[in-house]
């Protein structure tokens, strides 16, 4: 089944949501320009952050289904780390960033959180992501445990809330591709976590 809708909260729990039919969404004319401008409506009408993220999944799937531009804005993966990001739009002021990322096949991230909102598509390839919770323990305030797994396919949209725990795998023998857009990062609320040594830091 192609072009599913999920959503993952800070209780690693991920859930299906509806997904809009396709041809509803076709626009003429429809750039990253006016996905700007339609996003910043949300972000200004919309004042509860995990409210706004359906309405954000429907705009991406728009521009995605709209814009061959978008889906072909990528860099192949750097051969040192395996990965490789491609800034679309970081403007100062405007509290959100796009990009493209794309991983090497075998190529795992750390575990982590973004400490803001984010919504991912799956444009190339496919992607494993494992969800954690937090489960602190009197002896490890800062442990976690993995709650499931979920391989994300070409036409797939996630969103993350703030606190949504996860690491990410490129499987097969292709590289991934994923468009981001992510809210304004609070550097405080963003960690890399060490389930060997239950520990986590900011970074």
């Amino acid at each position: 089944m192609k072009n599913r809708d999920w959503h993952v909260n800070g209780d690693g729990q991920y859930q299906a949501c509806k997904s809009p039919r396709v041809w509803n969404l076709l626009k003429d004319n429809y750039r990253l320009y006016r996905f700007l401008t339609e996003l910043e409506d949300i972000l200004n009408d919309v004042e509860d952050e995990t409210s706004r993220l359906p309405e954000i999944q429907m705009l991406v799937r728009r521009l995605l289904v709209n814009s061959y531009w978008v889906q072909s804005q990528y860099l192949e993966p750097c051969p040192k780390t395996g990965t490789s990001v491609l800034i679309l739009y970081d403007e100062l002021g405007f509290p959100l960033t796009l990009q493209t990322v794309t991983f090497a096949p075998g190529t795992k991230s750390n575990i982590h959180n973004h400490g803001t909102w984010g919504v991912v598509a799956l444009l190339k390839g496919q992607e494993k992501n494992t969800f954690w919770r937090r489960n602190p323990s009197q002896e490890f305030t800062e442990k976690i445990e993995q709650t499931g797994e979920l391989t994300l396919l070409p036409g797939d949209i996630i969103s993350f809330t703030p606190d949504a725990i996860h690491c990410v795998e490129a499987l097969g023998d292709e590289p991934t591709v994923t468009f981001n857009i992510y809210g304004e990062t609070d550097p405080k609320q963003r960690f890399e976590y060490n389930v060997i040594s239950h520990t986590a830091k900011n970074f």
